[in-house]
């Protein structure tokens, strides 16, 4: 697609928001697919190297709760992890080897904030305008693409604390998305305000160092035995000369995992599953904590609410002197500590803000001006009460524009990288026929955008998420009532659901237009006999998104009772896996 010659306008085909895991997927599987160059893509980041959360994220601790063999590219298994749970450096250099492998680093402007993307209805050359703000030199230059896709995830904007007076305090106040390491805490005394998943990394890894670290608990959670531990060496040679063992060892770490869905369902065999993962985290967090801190720490909810912490040694710093809990309610900041509500100050050398992010609100977002007047705030706080999309990805109004990590593909048990590697595939798949040269515009009806959207919200109205003493960051609730109002975050059905959900293209759903250029983008590549074996095995996947939808009709739970209820979870990840191999891959 040329650009008229009046617009002096860099052009690319494909136009990426984030240099992280979305990013990367998308470059190499645009390669990996249709061998589409890496000269058609752009990227832009706003933080100055690859890796997107994990070079945000470099707080002390800072690592994964998914296991490594999971969080990871199905394309691009790596049997050289050190650890089971890898720590925050281990996974950017990860990313940095794959990006460097489909050589995407070239192609990617990094302190580069994309500050506006408008789409411009050219009749004859339809695209995306980018505006992009040069952190460094503070200069703005634009960028035209055909494909805009936005990778920048759903934690890129801190909360703000809601406590007054933050900007009178002395000391240092750092947010875990924005650590400074300069920032000596030897001898300090510390206050960190959250004992969520990351406040439950951050607290042991410093408090060594401090001379007393204040911890102001402001929610509780469920916190699982440790489950972190090194890799051998003989287990990496193994992985690494044995074929097939980085496979088998990712089907099995995924049904693992997403054996717990079953958790978040209000049904009697959720209920079970909920109870017995109860009793198990309770009795460990009993056994484990110091018995002053157990009405602080243990929850009233259920299991499943709010994303499980895995342990990495917080409960058991609890026991030292250096460390006090509180659950008081601070009500200022003044400039030498905390004020609290029963009167008392508590003395502050530096603040750690480990309270997470702007999550179910659209205020915090790029600014994408679609087709007029729709803008994504508007469609996010006047055509819906939050943030949602069509199988995650697309938006009415917004042509030729993909979410990537998008709204609803969040899971509180298993790994957002199969989400991303499914998203970036149905979005390749969507595009097909534009990139085949049969057209040049693809936008989701809203017909079927609200029949998405009402299905998504009305399942999961039948989740744990909506139980009236759940209340988490993935949920939008109402001050008044308490009630839930939105839910943007969680996907109310199984990870095999979603891949199955995006092996398909429902083209009646989509309006294909533009200008047809008649030439293919795409070069064939022969399909191998394994593509028709992985075809056979997803056959299964009508029977089995079946079952995902009905985990208590008598059949699900006949073939969980049965010999099968192993066999079938297995074929299943097989599908996944083999569909996921270079040149196997449904399109």
């Amino acid at each position: 697609m040329a650009l008229p010659k009046d617009l002096e306008v860099p052009f690319t085909q494909f136009a990426c928001i984030g240099t992280g895991f979305s990013g990367i997927a998308l470059g190499a599987t645009i390669q990996r697919w249709y061998n589409i160059p890496t000269s058609s893509i752009q990227f832009f980041d706003s933080q100055p190297c690859v890796g997107g959360t994990w070079t945000i994220n470099q707080y002390p601790g800072a690592a994964c709760d998914v296991p490594s063999a999971l969080y990871s590219f199905s394309f691009e298994r790596n049997p050289n992890w050190t650890r089971f749970l890898p720590p925050h450096d281990e996974l950017r250099a990860y990313l940095t080897r794959v990006a460097e492998k489909y050589n995407l680093i070239p192609r990617m402007k990094f302190n580069a904030k994309v500050t506006k993307a408008e789409w411009i209805p050219d009749r004859t050359n339809p695209r995306w305008r980018l505006t992009t703000l040069d952190l460094p030199t503070n200069t703005t230059s634009h960028h035209d693409c055909q494909f805009l896709f936005s990778g920048s995830g759903q934690f890129n904007s801190p909360r703000p604390l809601d406590v007054p007076g933050i900007e009178s305090f002395q000391g240092p106040v750092i947010h875990s998305a924005r650590w400074d390491h300069s920032i000596p805490l030897k001898d300090k005394k510390v206050v960190i305000f959250g004992n969520g998943c990351t406040a439950a990394q951050i607290v042991p890894s410093i408090l060594p160092e401090t001379a007393h670290l204040t911890q102001i608990v402001r929610s509780k959670h469920w916190i699982y035995p440790p489950v972190d531990a090194k890799v051998s060496p003989l287990t990496k040679k193994l992985l690494a000369s044995t074929p097939g063992a980085t496979w088998l060892q990712r089907f099995i770490v995924y049904y693992l995992a997403d054996k717990d869905w079953v958790g978040f369902l209000l049904t009697p065999s959720g209920a079970k599953f909920r109870q017995k993962r109860k009793e198990m985290a309770e009795r460990y967090m009993k056994t484990t904590a110091p018995e002053k801190y157990h009405a602080l720490l243990v929850p009233e909810f259920e299991i499943g609410c709010k994303r499980r912490v895995f342990d990495s040694g917080y409960l058991e710093c609890l026991h030292s002197d250096k460390i006090t809990l509180t659950n008081q309610t601070p009500t200022a900041i003044l400039p030498n500590g905390v004020e609290m509500a029963g009167g008392s100050t508590i003395e502050a050398d530096v603040l750690v803000l480990a309270n997470g992010f702007e999550t179910n609100t659209p205020t915090t977002l790029l600014p994408v001006h679609g087709i007029a007047p729709s803008t994504l705030q508007s469609h996010w706080s006047s055509d819906y009460p939050g943030p949602e999309a069509y199988n995650c990805t697309s938006l009415h109004n917004f042509p030729n524009f993909f979410l990537l990590w998008g709204p609803n593909t969040a899971t509180g048990h298993t790994s957002a990288v199969m989400a991303i590697e499914n998203a970036v595939n149905f979005a390749l798949r969507v595009i097909k026929p534009c990139l085949e040269g049969k057209c040049s515009v693809v936008d989701v009806t809203e017909q079927a955008e609200k029949e998405y959207v009402e299905r998504m919200q009305e399942a999961l109205q039948k989740t744990v998420f909506t139980s009236e003493t759940c209340d988490s960051w993935y949920t939008a609730r109402d001050k008044k009532t308490g009630r839930m109002v939105w839910n943007g975050m969680t996907y109310p059905w199984s990870q095999a659901r979603y891949w199955w959900d995006c092996l398909w293209v429902r083209r009646r759903d989509f309006v294909y237009s533009g200008p047809a250029t008649g030439r293919s983008v795409i070069v064939k590549k022969r399909r191998s006999g394994l593509w028709f074996a992985a075809f056979a095995v997803m056959a299964l996947g009508g029977l089995l998104a079946w079952v995902d939808r009905n985990p208590d009709s008598r059949l699900a739970l006949a073939l969980a009772g049965s010999r099968f209820g192993v066999v079938l979870p297995v074929l299943r990840t097989c599908g996944l896996g083999l569909l996921g191999r270079k040149g196997l891959n449904w399109r």
